[in-house]
Order: C-alpha cells, then structure tokens, then sequence
C-alpha cells in the first residue's frame, strides 16, 4: 500500500459520501413507502406524516410511482460509486498499519469517513455553542444531532481499531511465548469475535429491522431516527469487524515474529518529540521503565 496520505481527494470523498448518505438516511421513509409500504393504514399514515415533515425538497414529485423523488434517487446511487471511488484512492498514512487486502481497504476508507464524522460533530458543537453563549439563541437539533454524530463515530472507529491492530489487548503473555502458540491465541480470539458477532446478529436482527422499518425515532423536539439506524448499525460493523478479525488472522498468519507490547513505536514521532522537549528534556530511565526529568 503506498504510504501517502492527505490528498484533497481523501477529504472530498469521504465528505461526499456522509453528504449522500446524510440524505439517503434522513428521506429514508421514502425508500419504504416506495419499495415496501407498510400494509396497515396507521402505519402507513404515520410514516407518511413523518416524511412529509422531514421532506427537504417537499416540491418535487416522486420518480416511478413512489415517494422517493429524483434527489433522493442520485443521493442513493452516488452512494456504492463514492464507496468505490473511496476505497481505490484510500492512502496508508506513515503512522498506519500495512496491511492492504480488499476488507483493509474498506475499513479505512471507513476510518477516513469516521475523521470527517468527527469534524462535523465539532462543527455542530461550536455552532450550538456560539448561539447558546454568543447570540442567546440555541437551537432544538444540535445536540440530538451530537449524539446521533457520536454515535456512528463510535461504531465506525471500533471497525478501524481492528484493522489497525489498536484495539485494547493485555499482552504479557502474548509477547512471552512463541509464535505457534501466538498463532493459537489469535485464531481463538478470532473464533470467539465471530461466535459473538453471529449470535449477536442472530439474535438483534428482529428488534433492528422492527425499528429499521417503523422507522423508530427519538422523541424529541429534533426527532431524529436514531433508534432506527444506530439499531441496524450495531450489526453492520459488528459483522464488518468480525470479517476484518479473520482477515487480520489471515494477513498475519505468516508473520515470523509478532509483539504488541511496544516494539511498534513511531521512531520519527518520538525523535520530533525528543527535538521539541530539547536534550535536557528527559533524562535517565527509572525503575518503572519510564524516562525520568533530568531536573529531577
């Protein structure tokens, strides 16, 4: 994987993506009352008020005989070719595992949308923070639409912590013993992420879909639908992670030598550290293994 990162097409898609995706999500009962109309009345009577009160372009006339009109249709389509764009252009960032099969690819362009994720959650945040303190205005959706932010950034960064091996891990024990042995660890710890991800799947696909399909919101002023995404979402990259642990098994499999317990540090972020903090900076090491002021 070539190691370059920051390129302005790394921005705009990743951008592009939770744009059409954003609207996809939000016109999403058009999608249903097009595709599969719920058969009772009230039903149907409640997710057609809850669309034409979030309707964004209430003007346009829908496309096939059905609700979605024609920017819901682009928006929806635009989605697997950002998706593809996305994962081709992806660069690996000096700092960042190599490791490039197909799943890795996607896992960090997801990684790439998760940053941006991250960036429009602060911008709602000063937003709401300017009008709340500056203008003595708040509004009614910037903080459901900080926790509904949140929570994608949470599920999408568990998705790329796997991929880059950076995940919580105890490893004296995994450090001390040979490679054969580090093989049996890993292939256990895989097969139970993958026992968990399809029970869990298995068991949570009912509830998702119910509140997928009502289209379940939140019950607020805002009334977003986060019951409705972040249900399914949690089996999505749950799945998704269960997929990259395997590909971790298989990637690393061959590696003759494997240790997580430091010997993978940034040799040149630690010397611009060491230049910033200057020669008198740190010192000798003490007992507990940690550099120790030299003033001290």
């Amino acid at each position: 994987m070539q190691v370059r990162s920051g390129t302005l097409i790394e921005w705009l898609v990743p951008m592009a993506f939770i744009f059409a995706a954003g609207w996809v999500v939000w016109h999403m009962p058009a999608f249903t009352l097009t595709f599969f109309p719920p058969t009772d009345p009230s039903e149907f009577d409640k997710l057609s008020a809850l669309f034409g009160r979030v309707d964004v372009t209430p003007g346009l006339s829908g496309l096939f005989g059905g609700t979605a009109d024609i920017v819901d249709w682009l928006a929806m389509i635009f989605i697997p070719i950002l998706i593809y764009i996305g994962v081709r252009t992806v660069r690996r960032a000096g700092m960042e595992f190599e490791s490039w099969k197909p799943a890795d690819r996607l896992a960090v362009f997801i990684g790439r949308i998760t940053m941006m994720l991250i960036v429009c959650l602060t911008s709602v945040m000063l937003y709401e923070v300017m009008l709340r303190y500056v203008f003595e205005a708040p509004t009614l959706w910037a903080n459901e639409m900080s926790l509904w932010l949140a929570g994608f950034v949470f599920l999408c960064a568990g998705l790329y912590a796997m991929q880059q091996r950076s995940h919580i891990r105890i490893v004296l024990l995994y450090d001390a013993v040979p490679r054969w042995l580090q093989r049996v660890f890993d292939t256990i710890s895989t097969v139970l992420i993958v026992t968990f991800a399809f029970f869990l799947i298995y068991g949570g696909y009912g509830e998702a879909f119910d509140k997928f399909y009502r289209w379940e919101t939140f019950g607020t002023a805002f009334d977003p639908p986060i019951p409705a995404t972040l249900k399914p979402m949690v089996l999505l990259i749950v799945g998704l992670v269960a997929i990259q642990a395997v590909v971790n098994l298989i990637s690393d499999w061959n590696k003759e030598e494997v240790h997580y317990g430091g010997d993978d540090l940034d040799e040149d972020e630690i010397a611009r550290i060491k230049a910033q903090v200057g020669t008198d900076g740190v010192g000798d090491i003490d007992v507990t293994g940690q550099h120790v002021s030299a003033k001290d």
